[in-house]
């Protein structure tokens, strides 16, 4: 009897402990909107035909996420020869490698650590060769208007980069807990990011039915509804537009710097697919560019926050996880600030070295400009016909409109889905998107990725679609979309 008293006593101990350290966990973490886990899905489901499991396909293709190397997009071939050089210094003397790469390698090497990526940073901002060839990037991006390395900062990544940025602002709670404005639909790591960065997500509706253009109306609703509630503090633009592709003109560009400007806004410039632009008569113009065109008056006062990444389409390295930031008009003092975050994890060094190559890549007259300018062409080439190629599809299927893309590597389609289904999905304690990329994945091995993960929360449902996809592979994938889309209508009539 007394053991069993032991026993139960034990047990409450252990359920009181196990609640109680439930309850320690941050409440900012405890905050963080549940994921949708359907890549946790493909990847049981990929176990399960590993194992033997009899499925009506032989691989699962995720096209959920811009990840072009999983997908089968070749890498760069001076990337990764520089890169090979650098992280085994012998091949410095391999005389098949073109000499520009080993003059590259070698010149890198000399700006590490003990010439060696595995010592860390010399400097927890970025390595000031690498930041100089970032501003040098830019300027002449921008048409000679000038970028200076002090500005520059690289981290582990754009989204990296914008988290230092959001827990340098997040501050205070209800009325007066920090406030940004956030594109709905956005990217989709973007929601779960803020919420775990403490800071209010202040959705503002894209205009779908005009290619999911900016409108200033909508921002200026989006703030007067939001204020009373938070304290809007900045405001997150994304061009060209994740998951949309859509491409801002200048003159949108000009009302959005006008309204941060009048409103007293941090502009954060997520500008990661400026190479990935391919709608006829789109070209990409950097808020940077735009905002000093604009004048002292805006150009000296607007405090802007600019991201880029090697995540980029052409590169395609999200695996290494490099990005940088360029910072203008920010008080010295809060900079400072900003700086001494990044004192607690400097950038991994070969994802720095990936960055230097991406922004310095060879020139004409370069012994491998020939074969890279050969393969970024026929990325941009395939990215833009596989987009093309995938909206007429979409636009073609019942229940499924598209609006084409101008830049990027997504496609935003709308689903018109029947009341059935989503009865069924919300029976099931799903959203509706959620429930139709379920079963998608579990009949025909395709994750997409939902469109409420991209901050969708109204009636509209809509699914996301990565189009960097070797060809053939992208065929696969509408094949088996169209046949469960026509499977799908048949069964919920």
């Amino acid at each position: 009897m007394m053991t069993n008293n032991k026993h139960v006593l034990c047990v409450e101990q252990s359920e009181q402990t196990e609640m109680s350290s439930v309850l320690q966990v941050n409440p900012r973490v405890r905050a963080i909107r549940a994921p949708t886990r359907l890549q946790s899905v493909a990847a049981r489901i990929t176990q399960q035909i590993a194992q033997g499991a009899n499925k009506p396909f032989k691989k699962v293709i995720d096209v959920s996420s811009d990840d072009p190397h999983r997908m089968g997009m070749a890498p760069i071939s001076f990337v990764r020869q520089v890169l090979a050089v650098c992280l085994y210094p012998e091949l410095l003397e391999e005389k098949t490698l073109p000499l520009d790469v080993r003059q590259r390698a070698k010149r890198l090497l000399g700006v590490c650590g003990g010439g060696s990526v595995g010592s860390y940073s010399t400097a927890t901002s970025g390595l000031p060769l690498v930041k100089k060839s970032i501003a040098d990037f830019i300027t002449k991006r921008d048409n000679g208007v000038s970028s200076h390395p002090e500005n520059i900062i690289i981290s582990n990544g754009s989204q990296k980069t914008l988290s230092l940025v959001l827990h340098l602002m997040a501050s205070g709670t209800g009325v007066t807990q920090t406030g940004v404005l956030t594109p709905v639909p956005s990217p989709h790591t973007l929601p779960m990011l803020i919420d775990l960065s403490g800071v209010k997500l202040v959705p503002y509706q894209l205009k779908e039915e005009a290619g999911w253009a900016v409108e200033l109306e909508e921002l200026q609703q989006a703030l007067a509804t939001a204020r009373g509630d938070c304290e809007p503090r900045a405001i997150y633009i994304s061009n060209p537009g994740n998951p949309t592709g859509h491409v801002q003109d200048r003159k949108t560009m000009e009302r959005v710097i006008r309204f941060a400007a009048a409103e007293g806004l941090v502009l954060l410039a997520e500008e990661v697919n400026q190479d990935s632009v391919y709608g006829q008569g789109k070209e990409f113009i950097s808020y940077k560019k735009v905002l000093f065109e604009m004048g002292k008056k805006y150009a000296e006062k607007v405090e802007l926050i600019s991201l880029h990444s090697i995540s980029t389409a052409p590169m395609g390295e999200c695996g290494l996880r490099g990005g940088y930031m360029e910072v203008l008009n920010i008080d010295p003092a809060v900079y400072k600030y900003l700086r001494n975050i990044q004192l607690t994890s400097s950038p991994p060094v070969i994802s720095q070295l990936a960055l230097e190559v991406m922004v310095n890549p060879p020139t004409p007259g370069d012994l491998s400009y020939k074969t890279y300018a050969q393969e970024i062409l026929h990325t941009q080439t395939m990215l833009s016909q596989n987009a093309q190629r995938a909206c007429e599809f979409l636009n073609g299927l019942p229940g499924i409109n598209c609006e084409p893309a101008m830049a990027g590597v997504f496609l935003f389609p709308r689903l018109h889905l029947p009341l059935k289904l989503v009865e069924e999905a919300e029976m099931l304690g799903l959203e509706a998107d959620v429930f139709y990329c379920q079963k998608l994945l579990e009949e025909e091995g395709v994750c997409l990725g939902a469109g409420c993960e991209n901050g969708q929360d109204d009636q509209n449902h809509h699914i996301r679609l990565c189009v960097l996809a070797p060809p053939d592979t992208l065929e696969e994938v509408l094949a088996r979309l169209r046949s469960f889309h026509l499977r799908l209508l048949y069964r919920f009539p």
